[in-house]
């Protein structure tokens, strides 16, 4: 694939960011585009390896050198066909995705690995720049009825494949506007919502039904769920964690999801701009070194924070891979991310004991302790706080950018749903069903907090299971067995 040598002749290139002093003053995208002529030379990096890691390392499967060849022959028609074969929204991944895929690129045992991610995401704007990306109504309809709860990456790729199975497909959100965590949870400077909504303008041309403000078990009854023949929950991971110490419930303390949410909705409705959680001119530390965490980073130095401080319970990771996650795995290596470089002071082995409040409740300051981790083989790593380490750090906002421990309670408890221990849906690992009759679940949802690629991978799986489900069998793609079985 790619040109014969091309990996020799051609070094790695990707989108160039906009310098930090003009991209901070605003929440639009900030990367320049490669030209055309450079994006087909990165296609043409892809080395034709005789096994194809990148394969293993996407949850979805997708025909990477396939479609690097027709990039690098400037056949980006092709290239598209052959993308949406196996994703049906290459334009949040080829932004938002970690890119498994490229830390299991075969040329980068040697060298730096094919640009994939960028290649994805230069595809698919050409598709709906020339206007090849376009509704495809299915040729007829099954009279059988679907539900889907949660409008994010899982339910909408769901959606599409029941949809074009020819089934009625009726998507409920609990927001008012489509797209589940890409919308509100996802800063406007990572993905412009623009990129949602033109692809559920093309969802609903082809007849997939959507209804806002619709949360099922609060404002629509569980009741309702029953007039359909299947239901497939893809409502996420939104169980925030908490920091159960004393003076959690200081004015100041708040979870990162209700910082970026305020501060995107108000993007859109000047109404709500006395709503966002304001980071100006205050000392802000973001407890958490993961990308919610960085998306408050680079959303607190837009307010204009006077500082921005990131607190990592865990070590600081190696620059380059670690001899403990080797190719073609997830290496444990050091991610700097755009947020990071806007302005950040970044700190490990830091564990927080205290939010320090004044007589009117309001954080002031917190205190921190460091710490190491002990390994033991064959025992869990145990914390060690190190004697005469206590610091206090001024502040006036902490942001809590813990992770998520499992979905919300309401529909597990009002459906009769079983749980695994992690408190996620438990669900069969052959058809996706849970242990009520006809009702199935995808994404985080099932799987515990995850990848975007992950959550569109398990939405069209779960669509196939529930096409066989419906029809008997199912003309719906699914993945190799051993690649269904290992999710």
């Amino acid at each position: 694939m790619g040109e014969l040598g091309g990996f020799k002749k051609y070094e790695r290139k990707q989108e160039i960011n906009n310098a930090v002093a003009d991209r901070v003053k605003n929440y639009k995208e900030f990367t320049a585009p490669l030209s055309i002529e450079e994006q087909q030379k990165q296609g043409s990096r892809c080395m034709d390896c005789g096994i194809p890691f990148c394969h293993s390392g996407c949850p979805l499967g997708n025909l990477i050198p396939d479609f690097n060849d027709m990039v690098h022959k400037g056949e980006w028609r092709k290239a598209l066909e052959i993308l949406h074969s196996t994703n049906n929204f290459p334009e949040f991944t080829g932004r938002l995705c970690p890119a498994p895929c490229e830390k299991a690129c075969v040329l980068g045992l040697i060298d730096e690995p094919v640009s994939i991610e960028n290649i994805e995401k230069y595809i698919v704007e050409k598709g709906f720049e020339k206007g090849w990306i376009k509704a495809k109504r299915p040729s007829y309809r099954s009279g059988k009825t679907v539900a889907i709860v949660g409008s994010g990456p899982a339910g909408l790729a769901a959606a599409q494949q029941l949809n074009r199975a020819g089934h009625i497909v009726t998507v409920f959100e609990r927001e008012d506007k489509l797209g589940g965590l890409l919308r509100y949870g996802i800063p406007n400077f990572k993905l412009e919502k623009e990129i949602i909504d033109r692809r559920i303008k093309i969802l609903e041309e082809e007849g997939v039904n959507f209804r806002t403000n619709a949360n099922i078990g609060v404002n629509i009854s569980v009741e309702e769920l029953k007039e359909f023949d299947a239901t497939v929950l893809c409502g996420g991971a939104t169980q925030a964690r908490n920091l159960p110490i004393p003076g959690s419930d200081a004015k100041g303390v708040h979870q990162a999801m209700d910082f970026l949410t305020k501060q995107t909705k108000a993007l859109f409705n000047k109404d709500l701009e006395n709503d966002i959680i304001n980071a100006k001119d205050k000392d802000v530390i973001v407890i958490g070194g993961g990308d919610t965490g960085s998306d408050c980073i680079g959303t607190s130095n837009r307010h204009g924070a006077k500082s921005v401080t990131n607190f990592e319970i865990m070590p600081k990771p190696p620059e380059a891979r670690s001899e403990k996650t080797p190719w073609p795995f997830w290496p444990l290596q050091l991610k700097t991310s755009s947020s990071h470089e806007e302005g950040c002071d970044r700190n490990w082995l830091i564990n927080t004991k205290e939010f320090i409040k004044n007589e009117k409740g309001e954080l002031i300051a917190l205190k921190t302790v460091e710490v190491e981790w002990k390994i033991i083989p064959g025992e869990r790593p145990q914390l060690i706080e190190k004697e005469g380490s206590e610091k206090i750090w001024p502040c006036d906002l902490v942001f809590l950018a813990l992770g998520f421990t499992g979905p919300e309670q309401t529909l597990p408890e009002k459906l009769g749903l079983t749980q695994d221990v992690r408190s996620n849906i438990k669900a069969s690992i052959h058809n996706y069903q849970t242990n009520v009759q006809g009702i199935f679940t995808a994404g985080d949802m099932r799987r515990g907090q995850s990848l975007i690629v992950w959550a569109i991978s398990e939405g069209r799986q779960a669509a196939h299971h529930v096409d066989a489900y419906l029809m008997g069998s199912s003309t719906l793609p699914l993945k190799d067995s051993n690649d269904l079985l290992s999710a």
